[in-house]
Order: C-alpha cells, then structure tokens, then sequence
C-alpha cells in the first residue's frame, strides 16, 4: 500500500490504496478482513472488581455506624448481638449490591437490543449489514440521516454535509467533497474529504472507502469521549436523597437523645445505651430505599422493552409519568411509510395506478377525459426514476415481499415509474446523473442533474406549491406551453383535492439547463422549470394510531402534529385517527410561525392546532414553547429532521424500523416495531412507576413508627422496650423485604390512564403521603402493637401500664429464670409479630392511596401474596425455633394469641377502607359543589 495519506489520493488512487474496488468487496474477502482487522467496535472499560464494588456498599456511613455498635457489642461481652449486626451488614451489602447489579444488566442489556446498521456495496450489490461487520475497503453508501460507522474517504458525493460536532464541537455541517486534499497546516478532521465514525450525515448523499474501523478511527483514539457518561442524578432520586438525609439527621438525634436519657435516667451502662441508640438510627433510616428504586426502574425498564419499547436511560422511565404534550410528525409516524402512488395528474388529465406495496405491477386507468399522451407520460415517469435515490429489493427467500431501500417516497415513485414502463436501465444509461442538488427541509424538494447527447437536463420533485412557484410553463399535449394563473390554480385546486383526501403529493419538474460556466448553484438551475405533473400517494394511517388518540385524551395528555407535509393532508389524517375534537383546527404554517412573536404562539397552542410545513429550527422552537407553559413534552419522530426537537424534548421517542440513526441516537425511547400505542403503554408504566414508588414507600416508613416508639416510651414514661434492636433488624431486612419489593412491581391502576398527569415538580413524597405513613398507618400499627404488649401484661396481673416491672435490663437468661421476665418475653413477642401481621394489612392498603383495591384484584400480585407467605414463615421460625428464639429473645406464643394477632391486618386494612371511602366522597361533594358553581 502506498504511503501517501488517504486525503491526498485521487479517486481513481483511493481504490488501488485501500485494494477495493467500486463495486465493493467480494464476500470473501470482507469475511478475510473481518478475521484480519476484528470487529467495527470500540473497546468497553475495565469495569472494577466486583469485590471492590461490594466493599462500597459496605463502607457507607450507615454501614460503618452499624459496625461500630457491632464492635461496642463485642467490647461489652455481648458477643450473639455483635455478630447479628456484622451479619445484617453484610447482608444489607448484598442485597444493594444484587439491586445495582441487575440494574446495570438490564442497561446492558438494552444496550445489546439496539444494534446499528450501515448500508454497503459488496460483490456490485447494495445490501444492509450490521456497523460491526464493516471492514477497511468497505465501500459506504451515505444518505441524510445515516451514522457513519467508521473512519472513509469520500469517492462521490452530492451536496454531502456531516455534522463534526461529536468530534470537533463545531455546530455547522461541513461540506464534503471527492477531490483529494493537498493543502498545508490542517487537521485530519479538517480534511474535507473524510468522513469519521460517530459523526452523522446532515444532508445530501455520497459515497465513501473505509479506511480505519473500531479502536483505530479518531473516535477510538479519544475513547474517553466514547465511554459511557454518568448521568446527573433525575429528580426523583435528588428528592429521594433529600428525604433519605432528613431522616438520617432526624433519626440519629433520636438515637443520641434516647441514648442519653437512657444512660443518665434509666440507668443503662454506657454501651448499652449507645447500641441502643443505633438501633434507633437502624429503624428509622431506609437504607434500602434508594438501591430499591433503582431496581424497581430497572424491571420497568425490562418490562418496557418486553413490550417493544427500549428506554436509553433509567431516569426517563419516572418522567414518563409526567408527560401532558405529545408533538408528533405525520409521515413515519402516525401513518406506515408505506407509500403507494394512487393517483397522477398530467396535463389535465387524472390517473388511477393499482398495484400494493413495492410491487411494480399495476396499471393505469384515466379517470377524466382520454388517457394522455404517451410522450407526456414517458417525460412523467423518467422524471419519478431518475431524480431518485432509493433501491428496490425483489422478493427473496428471507423476505417474500418487495421491500426498499432509502426514502419511502422516492421508493414510491420508483415503483410508479416501473409500472408506467420506464426501463431504469436504459434510461440511466442515457441520461447519466451528473450532480444532485439533495432534498433540503427549507427548499421542500430535490434535483438531480443528467447529461445526454443534447445537452444536461435538471429534474425535480418537491411540495407541490413550492415547485409550481419556480414553473414557468408546462407540458401539456406533447407540447410546452406558458404557465398562467388559471392553470396555476387549477393545480393547486387538484392538490388540496388530493390534502383533504389525506393524500400526500408531490410535483415533478424539469429543465432543460444552457452550458454552464463555473460551478452547480441552487439558484441558477431550479427556476424556470416545466410543470410536469402531480403524483398524489396513499400512506395509511397505523391502525393502533386512533386507539392511541383515544387513550390520549382519556389520560388528559395533548396530543399535536407538527409535520412537514402539507396543512390540508396534515389535518385531513388528524380528523380520521381522532387526534381532533373540532371541525376547524388552526393550521399554521412554517412562513406564518417566523413571523409570530412568542406570545402571539403562547396564545396560539392554547386552542386546537396543527403545525405544517415545518422545519427542524420550527420544531425546537414549538417544544420550547410548550415546555415555557409548563407542560412535559415527548416527541415522536423518525426523521433527521426531528433530532434536534427530540433532543430538546423531556423524553425523546424515535422509531425502531423506520427511523434514522440520528433520530435513534438523539431519542430517549425506541418504539422497536414502530408501534405508535407502545408510546401510551410507555406513559402508562411511567404512571404506574411513580405510584408504585408511593406504595412501597409508604409501606417502609409506616413500620417505622412502631419500631421507633417502644424506644421514646421507654426513654420518657420508663415503659419496658417493647422491640429490641435486633427484633427490629428482622423486621426491617427480614419480613418487610419482599413485600416492598412486591408492591413495587404491582399492576397499573384501571384509573391511571384516566386522570391528568402530575406536575413536573410533583415530590415523591409529599406531606399527604409523610402524614398517612407516619401518623395514620403508622400510628394504628404502634396502638395494635402496644395493645397487644398491654394486654399480655393485665393477662399476668400487671394493670398498671406506667409501672411495669423493669426486666427488659436484664440479660435473656436472667429473664427466663423470673416469672416477670417471663411474662416480658411474651409480651415483647406478641409486639414482634403484631409489627409482621399489621404490615400485612398495611401492605393491602398501600396499594391504592384513594381507590378501591378490588379494583386491582385483591389477589392480583402474586408477588405480594409470596412475599406476605415468607413473612409469615419468617416470624414463624423467629418464635418457634429454640435456637432462633433465643437469638431474638422470644417465647413460643400460645394458639389463641394467633386469634388476636391474626385480627391486626383487618383492622388496619378497614380502617384505611373507611379513610379512602370518605376520601372519595368529599371528592365527590367538592366536584358537584363545583360544576354547579359552574353552571
């Protein structure tokens, strides 16, 4: 191989360099290579030691704290406490480190679920193969919207732009071209020749020779900017960590105070008093909490993509929740990018086409007058094949059906121009492509340029008002005859007929150009065009696109469609999937929203409206304008042209199949089967996310208070301790594990896609959630639980509540050897398994904050049902295995005391029944007293 750098080469020489060919490279070959130079991947990072990781989650302050008093224990001879918590630590350790574990497989395994794609010449055919299987020499086929998959030099292009910026962070596209590259004193990247992995293809097409894949392209050179960057932490998570910190502080001056009081009041040697005080802090901070909601999004996150969407990032799962606009585009989007050309119009005269698909068999029926000059229809159906850039795929073994390759709308007119009998070889044969001005989002239309024996002619296909406006004349009757007004709006009455019928249309064009000096320049060959007809095609709507609107209005979530194509289709496809209340929505166009001012577009989005003609910079403004009113926005798109309005977006939505790879890199979500009703099941289980996140928290802090209280009652009325500190251990790492766990998992509420969604800044935890944990649920189990201690007390004699024998000081063995001790054992018995058998209610309970838990089906989760059985067989074993019995310091409890025991899930469960039902009646009093203040 020559030593001459890439970019300096001709193309004839980039070829030879790189020992390809510009039909590809055999097969063979490629597989050669592939072994030669490996995979088109870049290398992951190290990941650290998995004893590392678990070593920091058992070095945090709460675990440190723990194994302090673990010591303490030690020091006082209290050896069978000490190694319980050196256990519980280890065990709260593996616990959270298994949470992050599967969390991050479960993004690994998303990140497994999206692979990436680049078209290639390979033995003199086209074909669609995975970016890691690209080799050097590898010949690139570029289109707008494509990720370049590795390091090339460019051997043709037309109008080809790539945006630098993940490379060189500059905003502009850079132009590229074929020429070689000679000049001094610039960079590799600068060189505009070539074209680098990780970059995207703004506009235009080209092709290109790979010469350096994986490690070896710039982007691997500078891997740290390829690796994985840690995302700030979401809202959620902020909040949780606020909550989690004010517990922390609140618990521990719990715990030092009642240590104290403790020491100097009730006479507690001094380390007992501290480890009593640490068991304080154990009960009342949630450790579990914030490695409990990482998993919990990382199973909604499997959940999702077992459905067909795949989530990019944990965080946006719980913004899902919160989404109230959705800005979609149309074509792609909303209907199946599966054009099919129904109808053409020429020189006066209309035409049916048949056929389905991609299939080119069909025919043509006039439908007004005679059928038109064949010369007419030639020139139509050579301008539909040669200003185009898409591939037919006949039907194969693999594939039984016509496919494409490229643009659905130029694969449509390739179809229609095969069955109008244009012959594609023969005619690029005649008229070779000799520059292609690409399809811009401003200009709404593309050109290519041909020579022939005559001279060069320009063709060109577009918005149809946007290209009559450059037509001065058009063909008609085999002859080119001046463009009036009344033949102008004729035309345009033809294609707003062709809107309303949700249609999308296309001109076509061309000219023929005089000798040209100097270079190709937009302005001097798209004017002065012939009007050669109108090609009006049929892209249905998705059938689950109206189920989607239905559901969107039930769940008081807007939907809006900003789209490029034509206002009247636009609306005309709105109306039939039932994204619109009214008859008359305001349909605003890209020219009419330049020349709106910021509050005149506040004031405009208050109503039904539609946005068409529109272009990126449009799009970005309209999702800023929705969020300044404080709305969550999600955009759909599939298109390059809504990358940077997906990016803007609080959750981006990209489709799977048809979508770009900038559309797909740019997006949060992927919709893997381009599914549109996957976006609802999405916001569903973001909905349902941030409710469960509610039930199993509230759970967690409801247990609290019961664990907590025995310790202030003992500290301030000198109440025997009801709990000690490992009886509340195996409370909090013990029974209440699975059911948390399960209640994160539960079902979605009926209702939840039937009320509005929640304010952006809506806290996890609220007052109205802090009040009835702590205060209400919490407050009934402690009542139950000491009712039970009392009780089993006044069972023995002792009637005086403030003055019950002291035995909770001694040791176990000192208390089994007294009546007294006995009767304390038996008590503090009940308190433990009055917590466990409340909880059970309470776990019922958090369920549903206001509605109705039959609604859910009572026995629906069954995680919940085994986790409330392991529960019970936890405290089972507790109590009535000898050697755990003793460990725990309980005494086997009498049958008949289950009868009691057994009556503290019900009571808990119907008095919550009684606060929801009368919940929902004042509700209900509020909303009449308001429609009738309305009326």
């Amino acid at each position: 191989m020559t030593t001459t750098p890439i970019y300096a080469l001709r193309v004839s020489e980039v070829f030879r360099a790189l020992e390809t060919l510009p039909d590809g490279l055999p097969s063979g070959e490629a597989r050669q290579r592939i072994a030669l130079y490996g995979p088109n991947v870049l290398s992951e990072p190290i990941p650290p030691p998995i004893w590392l990781k678990f070593i920091g989650h058992a070095a945090h302050p709460m675990a440190l704290l723990l194994l302090g008093a673990g010591a303490l224990a030690f020091i006082s001879g209290r050896w069978t406490l000490g190694i319980v918590i050196a256990i519980v630590v280890l065990v709260n350790a593996a616990f959270t480190f298994w949470q992050e574990h599967r969390a991050e497989e479960a993004v690994a395994a998303l990140k497994k679920l999206l692979p990436t794609y680049a078209r290639v010449i390979r033995s003199e055919d086209e074909i669609r193969i995975p970016a890691s299987d690209i080799v050097p020499g590898d010949v690139l086929i570029l289109a707008e919207g494509d990720n370049i998959p590795a390091d090339a030099r460019v051997v043709e292009e037309f109008g080809l732009r790539i945006n630098n910026a993940t490379l060189t962070g500059e905003a502009l596209p850079a132009r590229k071209m074929a020429d070689a590259s000679l000049a001094d004193g610039i960079t590799e990247v600068e060189r505009p020749n070539l074209v680098f992995a990780g970059t995207s293809v703004v506009s235009g097409t080209g092709r290109a020779v790979v010469y350096a894949t994986g490690m070896t392209t710039q982007f691997g050179r500078i891997a740290n900017l390829t690796q994985a960057v840690e995302d700030p932490p979401s809202l959620l998570l902020q909040n949780l960590r606020r909550i989690t910190r004010f517990i922390t502080y609140l618990a521990i001056s719990t715990g030092v105070i009642v240590a104290l009081i403790g020491s100097f009041d009730v006479g507690m040697d001094y380390v007992e008093a501290i480890v009593l005080g640490i068991g304080i802090i154990v009960a009342a901070v949630p450790e579990g909490l914030l490695p409990t909601v990482t998993l919990t999004l990382a199973i909604a996150v499997q959940r999702l993509a077992q459905s067909g969407v795949l989530v990019k990032k944990l965080a946006v799962v719980e913004t899902l929740g919160t989404v109230s606009v959705i800005c979609t585009d149309k074509s792609g989007t909303l209907t199946q990018n599966q054009m099919t050309v129904r109808e053409i119009w020429l020189a006066g005269q209309r035409l049916s086409v048949s056929g389905e698909g991609y299939n080119p068999k069909g025919e043509f029926r006039p439908l007004t007058g005679a059928r038109p000059l064949e010369s007419d229809l030639n020139i139509l159906m050579a301008a539909a094949l040669l200003c185009n850039n898409a591939r037919l795929i006949p039907p194969s073994p693999e594939n039984p059906k016509w496919s494409s390759l490229g643009d659905q709308t130029e694969a449509a007119l390739r179809v229609l121009a095969l069955k109008g009998g244009a012959n594609e070889e023969v005619l690029t044969d005649i008229f070779p492509r000799v520059h292609e001005l690409p399809f811009d989002a401003r200009r709404k239309r593309m050109t290519t340029v041909h020579r022939d024996v005559y001279g060069e002619t320009a063709y060109v296909k577009g918005a149809p008002k946007e290209v009559l406006a450059l037509c001065t004349s058009i063909l008609w009757h085999g002859e080119i005859r001046p463009l009036d007004n009344d033949l102008r709006a004729s035309i345009v009455a033809v294609n707003d007929r062709y809107a309303q019928n949700a249609l999308r249309v296309l001109a076509l064009a061309r000219r023929e150009l005089p000798e040209r000096e100097g270079a190709y320049r937009t302005e001097e060959i798209e004017r002065d065009l012939t009007f050669l007809g109108l090609a009006a095609m049929m892209d249905p709507p998705r059938p689950e696109v109206a189920q989607a609107a239905q559901i969107c209005n039930e769940a008081s979530i807007r939907l809006v469609m900003i789209t490029g194509d034509y206002g009247l289709t636009a609306a005309s496809l709105a109306k039939r999937v039932g994204m619109l209340k009214g008859d008359n929505p305001l349909i605003v166009t890209g020219a009419e929203l330049d020349a709106m001012s910021d509050d005149a577009l506040q004031k405009a989005i208050q109503g039904e409206i539609i946005f068409a003609r529109m272009a990126p910079e449009h799009k970005l403004r309209l999702v800023a304008a929705f969020q300044a009113r404080g709305d969550v926005v999600a955009v759909v798109g599939d298109g390059v042209n809504d990358a940077p309005a997906l990016r803007k977006a609080d959750v981006g939505i990209a489709m799977g199949i048809t979508g770009t790879d900038v559309a797909k890199e740019a997006a949060d979500l992927i919709l893997t089967d381009d599914n549109v009703a996957d976006v609802m099941v999405a916001i569903q289980e973001g909905r349902t996310i941030f409710d469960n996140l509610r039930k199993f928290t509230t759970y967690i802090f409801a247990s609290n208070v019961p664990e907590i209280v025995p310790f202030v009652l003992m500290a301030l009325l000198k109440i025997p301790l009801a709990l000690n500190v490992l009886q509340i251990l195996a409370i909090d790492l013990g029974t209440d594990l699975l059911p948390a766990l399960a209640l994160g998992t539960d079902r979605p509420a009926p209702e939840v896609m039937q009320q509005p969604p929640r304010r952006r800044d809506s806290p996890l935890l609220d007052r109205g959630l802090l009040l009835r944990a702590f205060v209400w649920l919490g407050g009934i189990e402690a009542i139950l639980c000491y009712a039970g201690f009392f009780l089993v007390f006044r069972a023995y004699g002792y009637t005086d509540i403030l003055h019950l024998p002291r035995v909770d000081l001694l040791s176990f063995a000192e208390r089994l050897a007294s009546p007294e001790g006995q009767v304390y054992l038996l008590a503090s018995t009940v308190f433990h398994a009055g917590v466990v058998t409340s909880q059970i209610g309470n776990a019922f309970a958090c369920r549903t904050e206001r509605g109705r838990v039959r609604r859910l089906g009572f026995f629906s989760n069954k995680f919940l049902l085994a986790g409330i059985a392991f529960e019970v067989l936890v405290i089972l074993a507790l109590i009535y295995i000898p050697p755990l019995a003793q460990v725990f310091e309980h005494r086997p409890l009498p049958l008949h005391y289950w009868i009691g025991l057994t009556l503290y899930a019900p009571i808990l469960y119907m008095l919550d029944w009684l606060r929801r039902w009368y919940v929902r009646k004042v509700r209900r009093v509020q909303q009449q007293r308001g429609s009738n203040g309305s009326e």
